[in-house]
This record gives C-alpha cells, sequence and structure tokens, in this order.
C-alpha cells in the first residue's frame, strides 16, 4: 500500500461495515471492528450479534489480525435490559416469544445469536480483544470469543447470566474453561462477582494489562508482533493448539509430524 507523503491528508479507509453499533474497517494485514455504542456501554442485542456475524463473513483473505475494540469507557455492558422487557426490541422475537417457540426454533435463533461469536477463532487469522472497563455477560462472551485478550488496569469482567436465572449461551463457556480450568469458571458464573485485571492476568483470562492510556500502543505492539511471523507457520501453529486441548497424547504427536510435514515441503517447494 503507498504511503502519503508528509504535505498529504491520509484519507481513512471507509468501513466495510457500519451498522447496528458494529464497524469495521480493514487495513491490508489488520481489521478492526468496533463496538459503537459508547452512549449505551456498548449493550448488545440481536441486530448487533448479525452485525458482528456479517463482519466476519466480510473479511478479505488478506487480514491475518482481526482488533475488537469498543469506544467509549466500556468494553461491554452485557445484554441490552430492553431484552427483558415484553416487548423486546422493535422488530425481533422478545424473549417471551422465543420461550413459546417449539424446541427447533428456539435452538436455531439461539445458534444465529452465537454465530457472531463463532469466527473470531478461524484458524487463519488472529483476533484481539482490546478491552476496558466493563465487560459483562454478552461482553465478557465476546472477549473470550477472541484468541487473545489485551486489557486495561480498570477492567471488570463478570458472567451475570446465571444471577439472572440464564445460562452463558454465546460460546463463553467452552474458552472460560479452557483457560481457567472448571472450578474457577464455575465459581465465576455461579457468583457473577467481578473478576479484574490483576487476577484476570494470573489466571489467564488476559494477556497483559496496561493503564488505559496504554491500550492502543499495546495492541498495535502485538499485532506488530504476530504480523512479523510468517502466515502459514502461524496458521498451523494455531490449529495445532487448538486441537491440543481436545487431543491425547498420542493424537497430537501425529498432528505435529503432519503440520511439520506440510510446513517442510512447502519451505522447499515440495509439492504433495
Amino acid at each position: 500500500m503507498a504511503s502519503a507523503s508528509p504535505d498529504q491528508d491520509v484519507v481513512p479507509e471507509a468501513p466495510a461495515l457500519d451498522k447496528d453499533g458494529v464497524r469495521l474497517t480493514v487495513d491490508d494485514a489488520i481489521a478492526t471492528v468496533t463496538l459503537t455504542n459508547p452512549a449505551k456501554r456498548n449493550a448488545q442485542n440481536p441486530a448487533l450479534w448479525r452485525a458482528l456475524a456479517e463482519a466476519g463473513r466480510l473479511l478479505p483473505g488478506s487480514v491475518r489480525v482481526v482488533v475488537l475494540r469498543a469506544e467509549g469507557k466500556s468494553f461491554s455492558a452485557g445484554l441490552d435490559r430492553q431484552a427483558f422487557t415484553p416487548e423486546g426490541f422493535d422488530g425481533e422475537p422478545s424473549f417471551i416469544d422465543l420461550a413459546q417457540g417449539t424446541d427447533a426454533e428456539l435452538d436455531a435463533a439461539i445458534a444465529e445469536y452465537q454465530e457472531g461469536f463463532t469466527w473470531w477463532r478461524r484458524s487463519d487469522i488472529v483476533s484481539i480483544a482490546a478491552v476496558q472497563g466493563h465487560a459483562i455477560g454478552a461482553g465478557f462472551q465476546l472477549a473470550l470469543a477472541c484468541d487473545l485478550r489485551v486489557v486495561t488496569d480498570d477492567v471488570q469482567f463478570a458472567m451475570r447470566e446465571t444471577s439472572l436465572g440464564l445460562v452463558p449461551d454465546l460460546t463463553g463457556t467452552h474458552p472460560l474453561v479452557g483457560l481457567v480450568g472448571y472450578a474457577r469458571a464455575l465459581e465465576i458464573c455461579a457468583t457473577g462477582r467481578f473478576v479484574h485485571a490483576e487476577e484476570a492476568v494470573s489466571t489467564g483470562l488476559a494477556n497483559v494489562a496496561v493503564p488505559t492510556d496504554q491500550l492502543e500502543g499495546a495492541v498495535r505492539d502485538l499485532t506488530s508482533a504476530l504480523l512479523a511471523a510468517p502466515r502459514d507457520a502461524l496458521i498451523e501453529t494455531k490449529a495445532l493448539l487448538r486441537s491440543a486441548q481436545d487431543n491425547d497424547y498420542e493424537a497430537q504427536r501425529t498432528a505435529e509430524r503432519a503440520a511439520q510435514a506440510r510446513r517442510l515441503r512447502d519451505l522447499a517447494g515440495v509439492g504433495e
């Protein structure tokens, strides 16, 4: 990409998507997904979840790193409380309407909501959540959907679904248990308590915590380090580490051999 001369104004790229509280911008190998409703602390609703899913579908093949960020003082306060009112959201079925549907209809509705949370761990990208302030419920689960989390020292994670009589259903339970273990995950979900920056880093929920004014710089440095690695090697490594969660030792040894064989053949220019 050509760079502008010092006396030229740099024209920002037009967003590839900008609707329902979600903005997607792409700059060559880096995509940025931004939650854009700070007045409501980036509270979430089904329209936002569909926009997140659309952002994933719109990523061009050049993208290697996706940064998830949010405007305002809070990353996301979770589900918009309007969801709990009888009328729900305009043009959307209320929770009451969903509960009165068939099992198949209810399952399909929740599966559609989950789509906005599933693509962040694709093997061809690395996703980074830049998290400040509150990340509650659906906000916590959205941060967990990413591969890596850089947080501010004022971050407050909380899983409040259980205290509302619900369960975390936006794909957050699998990464949470994988990061902190079953017992701590159960305690975090059952109590709904806040997890602050120091605990988040020490338990593996966050990779690093920084002062608020250093968040963008820390994410930028991490992004640069990720882009420095050869893409195909990073894709294979990410896939290996993901499979290690489910494979036994022998299966993982086999997976490592197969991945390394692909890399060696590729580097040697030998076709399979």
